[in-house]
């Protein structure tokens, strides 16, 4: 996934907010405002290119200095965002500097 263009999307206003998502947010006190943060500044640690209907990557990044993941997915041909799923890295499942799976 092209970062960039995920950038120049969100700068657009061309973004998605599935229910899951925004359910998700809500639940775990997560703003609209944190995950444009994070996918302004964060880094692709993960991508699942064969996702269906559309290649997603998993996001990591701070908002108010806390790490966040965010899971989105896009469409090339209308450049568009669509944020899936919204969390905090769990400490038991990624290593220290939540980017890294720990061995199961």
């Amino acid at each position: 996934m092209n970062l960039k263009k995920v950038r120049d999307s969100l700068e657009n206003g061309i973004i998605e907010w599935k229910k899951h998502a925004l359910g998700r947010m809500l639940e775990r006190g997560i703003s609209r405002a944190e995950v444009r943060e994070v996918l302004k500044s964060g880094e692709i640690i993960e991508d699942y290119p064969d996702d269906q209907p559309y290649p997603s990557s998993l996001i990591l990044g701070k908002a108010a200095d806390r790490p966040l993941h965010v899971v989105i997915a896009f469409r090339e041909e209308y450049q568009k965002v669509f944020v899936i799923t919204v969390y905090e890295p769990d400490p038991q499942i990624f290593a220290d500097n939540f980017k890294t799976r720990r061995d199961e």
